[in-house]
């Protein structure tokens, strides 16, 4: 009746943001932006076009699936633009563009497309991309190179220094051969072309951040426990926590929206776990790093984490939430 209040009642969550996905996406391309930057400058131009050719095949990839799947064309949202531009930053420079086309198919298509598109995947995109890459075309995606005056020489990422140093028994930051952390803050060494200068990454990560795009809870657990993992281990902490693609992995990878917990206990939980794997890989394993695959083990983990640290409703008593 005309003059009387009327009640709507509707389920949880009653949140309004003006946050859109695209939007989102478009903060995560801006933060990715020093890291570019630092990349073209350290390893020359190709690190820009590799970078140009993963975007460029992610979004006519996810053009032409949806298409071929007769669905609603979403390349506008640029979550393709970000996989793209993820990705590559898990490449070496010197990767040929074809191998790196042939993971960004796989990243967008068989990862995120076939499994109903954004928010349908349960892993990263862009790790199984650089995981499928690895276990492919192993040589190509252990080349290293730096980038001296206009030569490209061929080295060994601080990591697999670092183990090479311990086994010699010395192994002090900035002597020898060993990259000093100066080194590693601005990215004068070998490794994956968005992994190497841990201060552009975190510019881009403060941006995150500021912006309240992303939350330091998985990002510092991770980090963290790395570094309290080397340090019981006898190694140094700082050291590992600067090198390879932690810093990346934790704050733009850790992170993602689809494949990582929801609530702060769970993102604490999930940061935790992927350290701890982390570290057992590289000081343990036969392999120097362990980034990618921590985060995608506990990306398949991830609904057990928030069934696990799912909050207690209302009311609803301890009981009720374990059983719901």
């Amino acid at each position: 009746m005309s003059g009387e209040a009327r009640l709507l009642v509707s389920s949880s969550p009653h949140i309004r943001d003006r946050a859109s996905t695209r939007s989102i996406m478009l903060d995560v391309i801006i933060a990715l932006i020093p890291s570019l930057v630092a990349s073209t400058i350290l390893f020359g131009l190709r690190a820009l076009t590799l970078t140009l050719v993963t975007v460029a095949v992610a979004v006519i990839a996810e053009a032409v699936s949806r298409k071929v799947m007769k669905r609603e064309d979403t390349i506008a949202d640029l979550s393709a633009v970000v996989t793209g531009m993820l990705l590559a930053f898990n490449l070496p420079p010197t990767l040929p563009y074809w191998m790196a086309a042939v993971g960004a198919v796989v990243a967008v298509v068989v990862v995120k497309q076939l499994f109903g598109g954004l928010g349908g995947n349960f892993v990263n995109p862009a790790l199984v991309g650089r995981v499928v890459l690895v276990i492919s075309f192993p040589v190509a995606m252990t080349r290293w190179t730096v980038l001296t005056g206009s030569d490209v020489v061929a080295t060994a990422t601080p990591l697999a220094q670092l183990k090479a140093a311990l086994a010699s028994g010395s192994a002090v930051p900035g002597t020898g051969s060993l990259p000093g952390y100066l080194d590693l803050l601005l990215g004068t060494h070998a490794g994956s072309l968005g992994e190497v200068s841990v201060l552009a990454l975190l510019v881009g990560a403060a941006y995150l951040l500021a912006r309240r795009v992303i939350a330091p809870w998985a990002p510092l657990a991770f980090i963290g426990t790395v570094g309290l993992f080397a340090w019981v281990a006898g190694q140094p902490p700082l050291y590992h926590m600067l090198s390879g693609g932690l810093i990346l992995g934790a704050f733009f990878m850790a992170t993602d929206y689809t494949t990582t917990p929801l609530t702060w206990k769970g993102k604490l939980l999930f940061g935790f776990g992927c350290g701890l794997l982390t570290g057992l890989i590289r000081m343990f394993g036969g392999m120097d790093e362990g980034v990618s695959y921590a985060i995608l083990l506990f990306n398949i983990l991830t609904p057990h984490i928030d069934k696990w640290t799912r909050p207690v409703p209302l009311g609803g008593g301890a009981r009720h939430a374990r059983n719901a």
